[in-house]
């Protein structure tokens, strides 16, 4: 990670630091436009599909277009979610899925060659889009549930479940597949 050469003076974080520029690869974006999940009162399944996008319009302090977070009140924690690409791997070789897809996930930004953990509460950017790590995205029973019972527990360990980030600039994101 290198510090960006440049930083418009309003846009610094609190302690003045410019954003951290990642050379990481966006492997995947995704997004849905409602939640995908079981209740643990068993009242059945909402059904709001993951659809895969090679690019996604990043709007500032809201999230990402078409996603379901975007229409959450201004500055919310979780406009967008992050998922390290190595974590998809692990859990595809662990609980031997080898065709499992990262959309099983349902994070937004399947990211290779950054360390989300390192990220959380800092500012770092992204193909051009500034981020603010706000929230480790902890895994619920859904995991169980979507991949093998264990998956919930072995992505609570170690930060892999994710980094949930807030959007201070508006711009596209493109997966390498784009």
């Amino acid at each position: 990670m290198q510090w960006a050469d440049t930083l418009d003076e309003t846009e610094a974080p609190p302690d003045g630091a410019p954003p951290l520029v990642l050379h990481a690869s966006v492997v995947a974006i995704y997004i849905s436009s409602g939640h995908d999940y079981w209740t643990r009162q068993g009242a059945g399944r909402l059904q709001h599909g993951v659809q895969e996008v090679t690019e996604v319009e990043c709007m500032s302090q809201y999230g990402l277009r078409g996603d379901r977070y975007i229409h959450k009140k201004a500055g919310h924690k979780g406009q967008v979610t992050f998922l390290d690409a190595d974590v998809v791997e692990e859990v595809r070789q662990l609980f031997k899925l080898p065709k499992l897809p990262a959309s099983i996930f349902r994070r937004n930004v399947i990211l290779r060659g950054a360390s989300l953990k390192d990220l959380l509460g800092k500012r770092f950017l992204v193909q051009g889009v500034e981020f603010e790590g706000s929230q480790e995205c902890k895994p619920c029973h859904w995991m169980d549930r979507v991949i093998a019972d264990g998956a919930e527990e072995y992505l609570k360990a170690n930060f892999r479940g994710g980094l949930r980030a807030k959007i201070f600039t508006s711009g596209m994101l493109r997966s390498s597949s784009a």
